[in-house]
């Protein structure tokens, strides 16, 4: 994989577990609250930065922030697809990015990638910009953008947990807190990882005989969950679906450290492996896996998906999990509401997910609200 950038310049010189929980039982019924006074400094923001059908524009650097289709100049938050897409003229980035931009769609995924470490400053015509650690994947970052008296951050996706594959997230003052919804509903209390891994950790004692198929996504989730398997004491080789490998060999790169991993394919030097090669082991696939023609070929299984959609019973049973673990990669809801009220934001901007319910609280609470319905995100990928 090369890490090197074209060598054409840059236009740039980034509740309680309630197992009864359906689907259908989630959305409330939202009565819209009375719009509280705009804030000065969000009715100044929304001269200079606002959503387009390419994504949210920052004019004064005739630039957008993950874009939903090619444009000149993007900046980019983090590497999942439905914020990261391929042939930008210009990308500015953390380097983290770039280089999963790389793996996913090539090295000429973008005409020049521009990176900035964390807390560097770079001007772009009158936006003073930096970056900040976003916490929800490997070189994920909120954009800070400083304009004429006015602090606006971009969140991108995040989340407050504790994650030992990324820098966590930092909580930046600011005047306009651009965020995530996700899992925008009072519903979504997520789990401790360590604890839900610790389940995952005794089912693999409990029946050693049985093979463990774990759903992931590829990028974020799996690395994650490869560590938290680790720090409880699996020491046995870990098998990958192959969609998994690639961006687990780019986190190796980086220093991460998960022990043993295989390809489930082939075994080195033994050919095609058997189905029975994987009895009491634990093998990890993308969750589209699951139930598949891929899997069947194994057998009886434990199915295993981490996904903070897992909360909501309905959803493990229409995938066939029987082991349901609730990790997510994205806020809660005492997650979204405890970091609005830390950044100190006297407006808030929601740009997709469950917004309608995170703005009528923030409204029905004083706070100036609404949601920019950005086009393009995919809230099921977690």
């Amino acid at each position: 994989m090369a890490r090197n950038d074209p060598a054409q310049p840059s236009l740039f010189e980034e509740f309680d577990r309630d197992d009864s929980l359906e689907a259908e039982s989630i959305e409330p019924d939202i009565i819209s609250a009375p719009l509280p006074e705009k804030s000065v400094h969000g009715a100044h923001a929304e001269r200079w930065l606002y959503p387009t059908p390419k994504g949210l524009y920052l004019a004064p650097a005739d630039t957008y922030i993950d874009p939903a289709r090619p444009v000149d100049r993007a900046i980019i938050t983090h590497g999942h697809a439905d914020h990261a897409r391929a042939g930008h003229t210009s990308v500015l980035t953390t380097s983290e990015t770039r280089d999963i931009m790389q793996v996913r769609y090539g090295d000429e995924c973008a005409g020049s990638f521009q990176t900035l470490d964390y807390g560097e400053i770079i001007q772009l015509g009158d936006v003073t910009i930096r970056l900040a650690p976003a916490g929800h994947i490997l070189g994920s970052a909120q954009i800070i953008l400083e304009h004429e008296g006015t602090r606006v951050v971009v969140s991108g996706d995040y989340k407050r947990e504790e994650d030992p594959t990324c820098k966590p997230f930092e909580v930046v003052p600011c005047d306009v807190f651009v965020t995530e919804a996700t899992f925008g509903l009072p519903v979504f209390k997520h789990e401790r990882a360590v604890d839900e891994a610790a389940k995952h950790a005794a089912s693999l004692r409990d029946q050693p005989d049985r093979f463990h198929l774990l759903g992931v996504y590829g990028l974020g989730k799996c690395q994650r969950m490869l560590s938290l398997i680790r720090s409880h004491g699996y020491d046995d080789p870990i098998y990958l679906h192959g969609a998994l490998v690639k961006l687990t060999e780019l986190y190796e790169s980086y220093g991460y450290d998960f022990g043993e991993v295989q390809p489930v394919a082939t075994e080195k030097g033994k050919g095609p492996r058997k189905a029975q090669d994987f009895e009491g082991k634990l093998v990890l696939c993308p969750p589209s896996a699951i139930g598949d023609k891929w899997s069947r070929r194994f057998g009886d299984y434990v199915a295993c998906f981490a996904s903070g959609w897992m909360r909501i019973r309905g959803r493990a049973r229409q995938r066939g999990v029987e082991l349901p673990l609730i990790v997510s990669d994205h806020a809660d809801w005492p997650e979204l509401i405890r970091t609005i009220e830390e950044t100190g934001a006297s407006e808030v901007w929601v740009t997709h997910g469950r917004e309608d319910a995170l703005v009528h609280h923030l409204r029905k609470s004083g706070t100036p609200a609404r949601a920019l319905a950005l086009i393009g995100r995919d809230d099921e990928a977690e």
